[in-house]
């Protein structure tokens, strides 16, 4: 009998701790956490400044269990939220960030795991965040005058070749990947002072200088690689743009116009994809091909500058956002202006179709709705702006092929 009352006594406890709500169970392991030795600095009292602890094994042990638990009420991939000594504000917890918490997260503050975290080995994330693998709209923004540039020198009635568009496509991803990392190189020691990038591999001590120069050494070779498969005249031309590719990230130590020279930079695609297919240069078709991308790139790169313009003051750097001051959006408009003028001219010279010209005005609406409704002081939204910039030059790559296709 006594055993029996025992055993009941038994089951009416392990009812009562199964029973148990998540709150409550996370209290306790709140608790627990306090009773540990924390191995995080604890004069860090900003919970969105990472710090970076002193490894403990007991605390290691310690911290996947109460993931564990973590997981299991408050649901899967909770814990992945969290980067190690950061905290987590309330709203996180719940499921629902506030507003205030969701751009501090997306300027610089609150990281969420990406792509990269969940997936690649542990010893591959720091080249793939190097290369800004989890940040495809560098590719894109790099990959779209390439793409204008081989669908205008496709014969008329046909469509752009798919050869030249998937080697400039590789080409833009490895070319990308490159600058990020020459630009991570040279700019380390500003990237520690800016918090939107203070968090880079090299800044951060993920990588140190010499694995990110080994690493460079493969992107330029496997582009070499590409630049091989095209004609001896787009040969040079490439090579050419490697002069731009180091420079550009040393501009804005010396002018308020480093996003001009990303300009000139970024869009040697638009000279390079013609002489790629026809194998010689039509300048009047491909320099306002070219000029008409380094304005556009003056457009969202300098509303994307407006990100880190009370940064860039404080360690002593130059962008347009801060030369063109609360004249930004007069500047964007002119700037957006002669983008759209010059793509024009490039299609009266190659002769395109009357749909290439429908394309650019659905393509001016949406620079208008880029510059009209941007908030220059919220880094959030010019964030979102700057990115959608993809959906841009997708408009103008659909008008090319169909003006040309049906001329």
């Amino acid at each position: 009998m006594a055993f029996f009352g025992l055993f009941r006594v038994s089951r009416r406890l392990l009812r009562s701790s199964v029973s148990a709500t998540p709150s409550s169970s996370f209290a306790v392991l709140q608790s627990q956490h306090k009773s540990l030795s924390n191995p995080v600095n604890t004069h860090c009292t900003n919970p969105f400044t990472k710090c970076y602890p002193s490894w403990n094994y007991n605390y290691q042990v310690w911290s996947k269990g109460r993931e564990l638990q973590q997981e299991k009420f408050l649901g899967v991939g909770w814990n992945y939220r969290l980067v190690s000594g950061m905290s987590s504000s309330s709203s996180v917890m719940e499921g629902k960030p506030k507003k205030d918490d969701k751009e501090k997260s997306d300027v610089g503050g609150v990281k969420e795991a990406s792509w990269i975290d969940l997936y690649l080995p542990q010893d591959a994330r720091g080249y793939a965040k190097l290369a800004r693998l989890d940040k495809p709209i560098g590719t894109w923004l790099l990959a779209w005058p390439c793409m204008w540039s081989i669908a205008l020198a496709a014969d008329p009635g046909s469509l752009p070749s798919f050869k030249y568009m998937a080697l400039f496509g590789c080409g833009a991803l490895l070319l990308r990947g490159a600058g990020c990392t020459i630009n991570d190189l040279l700019d380390q020691d500003i990237d520690t002072k800016v918090d939107r990038t203070r968090l880079r591999p090299i800044a951060s001590g993920l990588l140190t200088p010499f694995q990110g120069i080994q690493f460079l050494g493969i992107q330029l070779l496997l582009g070499l690689g590409i630049l091989l498969q095209l004609n001896n005249y787009s040969r040079v031309l490439g090579a050419s743009s490697l002069l731009l590719v180091f420079s550009y990230p040393l501009m804005k130590r010396f002018t308020f116009w480093p996003q001009a020279f990303l300009g000139l930079t970024i869009n040697w695609g638009a000279l390079l994809g013609w002489t790629a297919v026809k194998g010689s240069i039509e300048p009047a078709v491909v320099l306002p091909l070219y000029l008409s991308g380094v304005c556009w790139t003056l457009v969202y790169d300098t509303i994307y500058a407006h990100q880190d313009k009370e940064d860039d003051i404080k360690v002593g750097v130059k962008s347009t956002a801060l030369r063109f001051g609360d004249n930004t959006k007069l500047w964007l408009t002119g700037f957006g202006t002669a983008s759209m003028g010059f793509l024009a001219l490039s299609g009266l010279s190659a002769d395109l179709g009357w749909q290439y010209y429908a394309s650019l005005a659905a393509a001016s609406g949406q620079l208008g709705w880029q510059i009209g409704t941007a908030d220059l002081s919220s880094g959030a939204d010019c964030s979102r702006k700057f990115v959608s910039n993809k959906w841009f030059g997708a408009i103008v790559f659909s008008g090319v092929v169909l003006g040309r296709s049906f001329q």
